[in-house]
């Protein structure tokens, strides 16, 4: 029986992302959900063998205030809580961390990870990230480490970057399913961030995608196969 993979987006249009496309090579049928566009997320007895949900222009912070991220949450949690497979990205890390009881924010300073930005493993976390990697970022709210998870790496400016709550279960304040063209499109579809304190240059990203984004897709592919196993 063919698996399936539920892929939960914020935005309005599809994107031949990375993850999606490590995801069909591996066998599974796509299933994307568009919620800012109304579209409803399963009940659990739909079968999905796992989700990913996806960054976004949406606050976590705000999801309270949204009455289809506030449905969104409730999800995660009854996701969560029956075991199933679930890695969040950027927002959909925020919004795991939220549906847990940890705090999602802005930066104190009122600083901006837009770019490519090192990231360091923790001791626990070397086993999913060997050695410090340069991850491509863009957002503006960071999230506090839930009750009983584990911190897998660290930044300088957003301190945490990537936890598990389980084998299954995994929060990625960072974008590595970004592929070259999408990195191209948000850079022109929101240039206006490019402006703002922290963010990198246009000219710095793509000269640094040069260096970064294949071996950060090296890494996407190893740890999807952690996640997808349950290592």
């Amino acid at each position: 029986m063919t698996p399936s993979a539920l892929l939960v987006r914020h935005g309005q249009h599809e994107r031949d992302d990375r993850v999606a496309q490590a995801l069909s090579r591996r066998g599974y049928r796509l299933d994307q959900r568009f919620v800012a566009k109304g579209d409803l997320l399963p009940s659990l007895r739909e079968g999905h063998d796992l989700c990913v949900v996806y960054g976004g222009p949406q606050m976590a912070s705000e999801a309270e205030q949204v009455d289809y991220l506030a449905a969104e949450l409730r999800w995660i949690d009854d996701w969560v809580g029956a075991g199933r497979p679930y890695l969040g990205i950027c927002l959909g890390a925020q919004m795991l961390a939220r549906s847990q009881g940890a705090k999602v924010e802005a930066h104190r300073d009122g600083l901006h990870e837009i770019g490519y930005v090192e990231i360091l493993p923790t001791p626990r976390g070397r086993e999913v990230l060997p050695e410090p990697i340069h991850a491509y970022h863009w957002h503006s709210e960071g999230f506090d480490l839930p009750r009983g998870a584990e911190l897998l790496a660290m930044g300088r400016v957003f301190e945490n970057q990537a936890f598990r709550l389980n084998a299954h279960t995994y929060g990625l304040q960072f974008h590595p399913e970004v592929t070259r063209e999408m990195m191209q499109s948000w850079m022109e579809e929101a240039a206006h961030c490019l402006v703002r304190p922290g963010a990198q240059t246009r000219e710095r990203q793509i000269a640094d995608a040069g260096r970064y984004h294949e071996p950060l897709g090296l890494w996407l592919e190893g740890f999807l196969d952690r996640w997808i196993e349950g290592r």
